[in-house]
C-alpha cells in the first residue's frame, strides 16, 4: 500500500508567516491582492457548513437598525464560486443587509480552497465568541473532517482513538502518525485549547437527544435553553417542552422550573406488556394454525378483552 500523501496548505507552505497563525497567513498571503468591492446581494449566498447557526434575535434587531442607518461599514469575506458568491465571513451583516433593504454590500473577494474557507469562518467566530458550544464542536470536526480528508465520524473516532492511548488504556498506534501531529497542529493554530479539553467537554454534546440537537443546529432556539429541555428524559415530555419553548418563547427561568416540574413529577410505570402483546402478535403472524388452535386463540383474545373491559 503507497504512503498516505501529505496534506499541506499551499499559501501556508509558501509564504513568508507560515509558522505562524494560519488564518492570519492566509489573510495576509492575499490581502493586498483583493481590494474592496460592491456587490449586488443577489449574487452572494451564505456558505453551507457555516459554523455560526443560531444569530440573537435582539442583537439581530440592533444591528438591522445600524446597517439601516449608517450602512454596512466593515466588509464581507466572500469567495467566487460557480453558483456565484459564497460568503466566507460576515452572514450577520449580509442577513441585517437583507432586512434593511439594501441592494448591494461592500466586499472583499479571495480565492479559498475549502480548508481555508473553513479555517478562516471558524476563526473568526471563535474570536468573536460568537459561536455556542455544540456550533463550536461540530465546527472544529468540519474543520478537521477536510484538513485529514476523512468523514467527521472517523474524525471522532480518532479522537477517541488518541485519548485512549494518551491514557494509557489502549494502544491504537496513532499518537505520533501524521494524522495526530495534524490534529494537534489544528488545535494550536485555533487557540482554543487542547485536543484531550476538547474530547473531555466537547465530543460528550454530540450525545445529547436527537430532538434537541436538532433545534441547536437549525438555530431556532438558544442553546443554553435547549441544553436545559435535554434533561427530560422522557421524550414525550421533552418534545412537548421544546414545542413550547419555540412557539411560546419560553425564558431560561421558565423552562427551568418546568423542567425541575417534570423531574418531581412520578415518573409512570415502565410497560410490562406492550413488548411482550407485540411479540405474540409477530409469533400469530409468522404461524399457520388449525382450526382447534385458532379458536383457542380466539377464546383466549375474547376472555382477554372481556378482563381489560372489566
Amino acid at each position: 500500500m503507497s504512503a498516505k500523501k501529505e496534506r499541506t496548505n499551499p499559501i501556508l507552505a509558501k509564504h513568508p508567516m507560515r509558522n505562524a497563525s494560519p488564518v492570519t497567513a492566509i489573510l495576509e498571503a492575499g490581502r493586498k491582492a483583493a481590494p474592496e468591492a460592491q456587490l449586488p446581494l443577489a449574487d452572494l449566498r451564505p456558505r453551507p457548513g457555516q459554523p455560526r447557526r443560531y444569530f440573537d434575535p435582539e442583537a439581530m434587531r440592533s444591528l438591522v437598525a445600524s446597517v439601516r442607518d449608517q450602512g454596512v461599514l466593515q466588509p464581507l469575506l466572500v469567495r467566487e464560486t460557480r453558483e456565484g458568491y459564497e460568503i466566507v465571513a460576515g452572514e450577520r451583516r449580509y442577513r441585517a443587509a437583507l432586512e434593511a433593504g439594501l441592494s448591494h454590500v461592500p466586499v472583499i473577494v479571495r480565492r479559498l480552497s475549502d480548508e481555508e474557507a473553513q479555517l478562516i469562518a471558524l476563526a473568526e467566530n471563535l474570536q468573536r465568541e460568537d459561536l455556542n458550544p455544540l456550533e463550536e464542536t461540530e465546527g472544529v470536526l468540519g474543520l478537521l473532517a477536510l484538513r485529514l480528508e476523512q468523514p467527521v465520524e472517523e474524525v471522532v473516532a480518532l479522537l477517541y482513538r488518541m485519548d485512549n492511548e494518551a491514557k494509557g488504556k489502549a494502544t491504537h498506534n496513532v499518537m505520533g502518525k501524521p494524522d495526530a501531529v495534524l490534529v494537534e497542529e489544528t488545535f494550536n493554530s485555533l487557540s482554543r485549547g487542547t485536543w484531550q479539553s476538547f474530547v473531555a467537554n466537547r465530543l460528550p454534546l454530540l450525545k445529547l437527544p436527537e430532538d434537541v440537537l436538532e433545534v441547536i443546529r437549525s438555530g431556532r432556539l438558544d442553546y443554553t435553553k435547549a441544553r436545559a429541555i435535554a434533561r427530560v428524559r422522557d421524550a414525550k415530555a421533552r418534545a412537548r417542552l421544546l414545542q413550547r419553548a419555540l412557539q411560546e418563547g419560553l425564558s431560561l427561568s421558565q423552562i427551568r422550573q418546568e423542567v425541575g416540574r417534570l423531574a418531581a413529577k412520578p415518573q409512570p410505570a415502565p410497560d410490562r406488556y406492550g413488548e411482550r402483546v407485540k411479540a405474540l402478535g409477530r409469533a400469530l403472524a409468522r404461524r399457520r394454525l388449525d382450526e382447534d388452535r385458532k379458536r383457542r386463540v380466539d377464546e383466549l383474545l375474547s376472555e382477554l378483552e372481556r378482563l381489560l373491559q372489566a
